[in-house]
């Protein structure tokens, strides 16, 4: 997934942090990669070794997270906060003072880049910081930063000096296409903030913001929540499977992938068992969205949501998981009864399916079909290998190698993250990726791509490198063993590196629509056609080799790999399909026709196909209804961009330099600078419709292409 946050009226997309100047080494450190004996690349040793103490650091000045100076205890964020707001009030004046023009967004970028840096750091730090101290200490300064942001978002003459620019016709035709489209999108993110409303209903917005953002942090931890029940009303040969506390049964989850139907049709029915509170809670939110949407001049949330997206509208969207949902109809039957049919086999006496039970017999049918036991790719991906693979693809797609650079004392939260150096061949150092790869414990169990620092151009004249962490969970190496990947932890180690990409790559004047800053449907298509790269055996032959032997993964591994991921994806999609209309029905045309759960009963039945379970409400289970509200179907369509993408400029040859360099300058250049359609049109020199957004999608169902290829060799 990619991690972003808002700052209200100053929400700079994800927005950044920029470190002291010396904070992050210059090139000559970068390219000095750690000396490993060994015949992997210097990249892919060091991640295949563990990390080399500090020695050398023993006695030198501590650097401070990221290499900022204050950040070396915990009482530094105080301290960077005391700075970001002291600055935050001089451009604030200036600001007011200045006559409208182009000056007037580079003020407010500035503004939104110096509060950003510190608030996009703190909300890493908060989550991922092993020490309790560092933990509070960025929880509290997330908090500060977010009251200075709620009253810069009620301040009537930043707002004016904005609307004065605005206002000028002949002023902003006068301004280039990236400085007039974030001089809009500061506008807009003003105006959903209720900025431009009287006094009464200003206050009314804020105070809608303030009990959305509260209402959305409840319900996200009710998401998660452990259902409890006595021990009895389960039957006992099944106990075993769950924890225990005294004489309660604690159900943590849906148990998707137990062999015993019994376990799974319990968790299933338990997990979901509706929770009062966490179904108020969600009637609250849903309900105190649709009264700010129509608060700030919209006729839903739905339709505030997509404003600049590639779909524009809940309209768009509807018709696209509509058609989609028409396309696969006859796909999903068949996977169904393909589906049923392996339950019938193993389970005779209950063989009606239900929806506990696809997850489970289609991986079934994957390993009866393709053998494809991960322990059987897992010596073929080690984390340094693959690592040297995405070096070699870069490389030749773009120009550009990854360094690993030994970050100093204090720099990086713990001893085994990672820091690469991104460099291009001509253009030299574009910024850096911070590597937290392995497990700990209280680290989240997700994979992310956090904004540390956005790219920018600078009032001197130079450029703000980009900083960005990649977060996953894979297990640690030993003494003898390196990291092994399943493929489906490869898969998602490419996926991250393409947001990585996006941000390192995302050359723009203003932080505020740098890299990943952009809209949602659009973030997540350099992420999904890494996927793409990495399902090709003629990428994966340049990097997966037997850790011990050296021997290449056999061509017809990576065929049958690619082709079990046909295996009842039709049924995959179209539970996506349901997910994306349920989060559009709840986020569209209020009050609600029926409850919630009345409506994800009907939803489910229409466009999933399998029976609803009485008494259960999955929909308080849908964390994604927080972060991705009105969005959750842009995975999808981010899916058949990048499909379009994949077929059209990288099937023939993966390596093509020219397509590479046209992807950069047509997409990844612009991070949110330019209209998301404007970027997919110049890449794919046309305007995609819906229906070719369904038949990209719908046409990955059939045979694979890469395996085509390879078979036809």
């Amino acid at each position: 997934m990619l991690c972003s946050r808002g700052l209200g009226g100053l929400r700079a997309r994800a927005a950044p942090l920029r470190p002291g100047r010396a904070g992050l080494g210059g090139l000559g450190a970068g390219i000095r990669a750690r000396g490993v004996s060994t015949s992997w690349s210097p990249v892919g040793a060091a991640f295949n070794v563990k990390p080399q103490g500090r020695r050398l650091d023993l006695f030198g000045e501590r650097r401070g997270l990221f290499g900022v100076p204050e950040l070396s205890s915990p009482e530094g964020f105080r301290i960077a906060q005391e700075n970001a707001l002291r600055k935050t009030d001089l451009l604030v004046e200036r600001a007011r003072c200045t006559p409208p023009g182009p000056q007037t967004v580079l003020i407010f970028d500035e503004l939104s880049d110096s509060l950003c840096r510190v608030a996009d750091l703190a909300d890493f730090v908060k989550i991922a910081h092993p020490e309790p101290a560092f933990r509070e200490a960025a929880e509290e300064a997330c908090r500060s930063i977010g009251t200075v942001v709620e009253k810069l978002n009620t301040n009537v003459e930043l707002y004016q000096s904005l609307q004065k620019l605005l206002a000028d016709e002949k002023l902003m035709d006068s301004l280039d296409p990236e400085t007039r489209r974030v001089a809009e999108l500061f506008m807009f993110d003003f105006e959903i903030s209720g900025i431009h409303l009287d006094k009464e209903k200003r206050k009314r917005a804020v105070d809608l913001n303030v009990k959305i953002l509260d209402l959305s942090s409840t319900f996200l931890m009710g998401t998660n929540f452990p259902t409890k029940i006595e021990k009895h009303l389960l039957p006992a040969h099944i106990h075993h499977n769950f924890v225990f506390t005294g004489d309660h049964v604690i159900i943590d989850g849906l148990h998707a992938e137990a062999p015993d139907p019994l376990v799974r049709e319990a968790a299933y029915k338990i997990f979901l068992y509706p929770n009062a509170d966490q179904l108020k809670c969600l009637e609250e939110l849903l309900s105190s969205r649709d009264l700010l949407a129509k608060l700030v001049g919209y006729s839903t949330y739905s339709h505030r949501a997509l404003q600049g997206t590639i779909a524009k509208n809940p309209e768009t969207v509807m018709e696209f998981l509509e058609k989609l949902s028409d396309k696969l109809s006859e796909r999903t039957i068949k996977d169904f009864e393909m589906i049923r049919g392996m339950k019938m086999k193993l389970n005779p006496q209950n063989s009606e399916l239900m929806p506990w039970d696809p997850p489970y017999y289609s991986g079934v049918i994957r390993a009866e079909r393709y053998n494809i036991e991960p322990s059987l790719y897992c010596p073929f991906f080690s984390l340094g290998a693959c690592m040297e693979g995405l070096n070699i693809l870069f490389n030749k797609l773009l120009g550009i190698s990854l360094y690993a650079e030994q970050p100093a004392k204090g720099e990086v939260w713990c001893e085994d993250v990672r820091k690469l150096a991104v460099v291009h061949e001509s253009e030299g150092l574009l910024g850096y990726v911070y590597c937290d790869f392995f497990q700990r414990a209280d680290k989240p169990h997700q994979d992310c791509h956090f904004t540390i620092r956005g790219g920018r151009l600078k009032e001197d004249g130079d450029y703000q490198l980009p900083v960005v962490v990649l977060m996953l969970n894979l297990p640690h190496s030993s003494r003898n063993l390196p990291t092994l990947l399943t493929p489906g932890m490869m898969e998602n180690l490419f996926h991250e590196m393409g947001h990585a990409m996006h941000s390192m790559l995302g050359r723009t004047r203003y932080q505020h629509v740098t890299g990943t800053r952009c809209p949602t449907d659009f973030a997540e298509v350099p992420s999904i056609l890494m996927e793409y790269f990495a399902n090709d055996y003629r990428v994966v032959n340049q990097f997966a080799r037997h850790y011990q032997t050296g021997q290449s993964l056999p061509k017809n591994m990576v065929s049958r790999l690619c082709e079990s991921k046909k295996v009842c994806a039709a049924a995959d999609m179209q539970l996506q399909v349901f997910y994306a209309t349920l989060d559009q029905i709840y986020h569209g045309k209020h009050p609600l026709r029926k409850s919630t759960t009345d409506i994800l009963k009907e939803t489910q039945e229409k466009f999933y196909g399998l029976p609803y379970v009485p008494n259960t409400a999955w929909q308080l289970r849908f964390s994604h209804l927080v972060g991705y509200g009105a969005k959750y179907y842009s995975y999808l369509m981010s899916r058949a961009v990048a499909s379009m993408v994949w077929k059209e400029c990288f099937l023939q040859d993966p390596f093509n330099r020219a397509a590479g360099e046209r992807y950069r300058r047509e997409m990844l250049a612009h991070g949110g600078g330019k209209e998301p359609m404007l970027m997919v049109q110049g890449m794919l020199q046309k305007c995609p419709s819906i229906d070719d957004f369904v038949s990209a999608l719908v046409s990955d169902l059939d045979l694979d292409f890469e395996t085509f290829l390879m078979d036809s060799e």
